[in-house]
C-alpha cells in the first residue's frame, strides 16, 4: 500500500495537469501554487542551458556561423582603422580596464544569447501555465499576438544592429584628428544591449495599437484623426529613446515606427470596415436609442446544463 499510493498520487497529478483529462484547467490554489513553481523551474533551468551554451559559443566558431564574440565587436570592428585603436597582435579588440570585466561582459552577452536561443522553450512554460484559464477565441487571440510580438522583436534589433555602426562611425568621427577611440568593453556591451532592446521593445507599439483595436478600445476614425500628433510623438519618443542620441538611430528607429503604425492604422481600417458591414447586415445601426438590441437566444433547462458540465464538451465561447 505504501509504495502504490506515491505512484498514483503521481499519476493524479499528471492526469489533472493534462488537456485530455482537465480540458479547463481546474485546480485548488496550492495545486496553482506548484504548478507555477514547476513551470518556472523549468523555464529558469532552460535558460541556463541556453546561457551556457551562450557562452560555449563566444569563443567557439559554429560550422559557418562566427563566434558570437566576433558578432557582437562586428559594428565596432567595422569603424575605418583610423578612428579606432588596434594593439599589435590583437587585430581590432575592445578595451578591458577591470580584472574580471572579460569574464562579465562573456557572462553577460552569453546569458543574453541564450535567452533568445531557448525562447521557444521558456515561452512555451508561460503559455502552458496561463492557457488552460483562457477561453478558444482568447487562446487564439494570445497565440498570434505572442508570433507576430516574437517577429516584431527580433526585426526591430536586427535593425539597430544594421544602423549601429553608422551611428558609432558619427558618434567616434567628430573627434577624429584630435582622439583614437579605445572604447572600454563593458560600456560598448551595455550601449549595444540597450540599442537592440529599445529597438525591439519599440516595434511592438504598432502591435498595440491593433490589439486595442481588437477589443474597441480605438478605432480607425481616431486614429485617422490622430495620425499626425502620434507621428510627431515617434519622432519625440525615438529622440529620448535611442540611448547614442544619435541621427541614424533616432530616424531609423522613428521611421521604422511610422511605416508599423501606419500599417496599424490601415489594419484597423480593414477591421473596422468588416465590423461595419456586419453591423449593417444585421440592422443594429438602424435601431432607435431607446429600442432594445434584437438578441435571439434559446435558455437551455438544467438538465441539460448539467449534462453538458458533466461531459465537459460545452463549448466556453457560446455561453457569453
Amino acid at each position: 500500500m505504501t509504495d502504490t499510493a506515491p505512484s498514483e498520487q503521481r499519476r493524479d497529478k499528471r492526469r489533472r495537469r493534462s488537456r485530455r483529462h482537465n480540458p479547463d484547467g481546474t485546480m485548488s490554489l496550492i495545486e496553482h501554487i506548484y504548478e507555477f513553481r514547476r513551470r518556472l523551474a523549468y523555464a529558469l533551468l532552460a535558460i541556463v542551458i541556453g546561457g551556457v551554451l551562450g557562452v560555449i559559443w563566444f569563443g567557439t566558431t559554429v560550422g559557418p556561423i562566427p563566434k558570437l564574440g566576433a558578432i557582437v565587436t562586428g559594428p565596432y570592428c567595422a569603424l575605418p582603422p583610423g578612428v579606432r585603436i588596434e594593439f599589435e597582435g590583437h587585430g581590432c579588440t575592445l578595451l578591458a580596464t577591470q580584472p574580471f570585466e572579460q569574464l562579465m561582459i562573456r557572462l553577460k552577452v552569453g546569458v543574453a544569447a541564450g535567452m533568445v536561443l531557448t525562447a521557444p522553450v521558456w515561452l512555451y512554460q508561460v503559455w502552458a501555465f496561463i492557457a488552460p484559464g483562457l477561453r478558444s477565441r482568447e487562446r487564439k487571440y494570445a497565440v498570434t499576438f505572442v508570433g507576430f510580438a516574437s517577429v516584431l522583436f527580433a526585426a526591430g534589433a536586427a535593425l539597430a544592429y544594421m544602423l549601429l555602426p553608422g551611428a558609432l562611425k558619427l558618434l567616434v568621427g567628430f573627434g577624429a584628428d584630435t582622439f583614437a577611440t579605445a572604447l572600454a568593453g563593458d560600456k560598448y556591451i551595455s550601449f549595444m544591449l540597450q540599442l537592440l532592446l529599445i529597438f525591439g521593445v519599440s516595434f511592438e507599439l504598432p502591435l498595440l495599437v491593433v490589439m486595442l483595436n481588437r477589443v474597441g478600445v480605438v478605432r480607425y476614425a481616431q486614429l485617422k484623426k490622430w495620425r499626425r500628433g502620434m507621428i510627431f510623438g515617434l519622432f519625440v519618443f525615438a529622440a529620448f529613446a535611442t540611448p547614442g542620441s544619435d541621427p541614424f538611430s533616432m530616424l531609423g528607429l522613428a521611421g521604422a515606427l511610422t511605416v508599423l503604425f501606419e500599417l496599424a492604422i490601415q489594419v484597423t481600417r480593414l477591421h473596422d470596415r468588416k465590423l461595419d458591414r456586419a453591423r449593417e447586415a444585421e440592422g443594429w445601426d438602424k435601431l432607435a436609442d431607446e429600442e432594445a438590441a434584437p438578441f435571439y437566444y434559446t435558455p437551455s433547462t438544467i438538465d441539460e446544463e448539467q449534462t453538458t458540465s458533466s461531459t465537459g464538451k460545452r463549448n466556453t465561447d457560446d455561453i457569453t
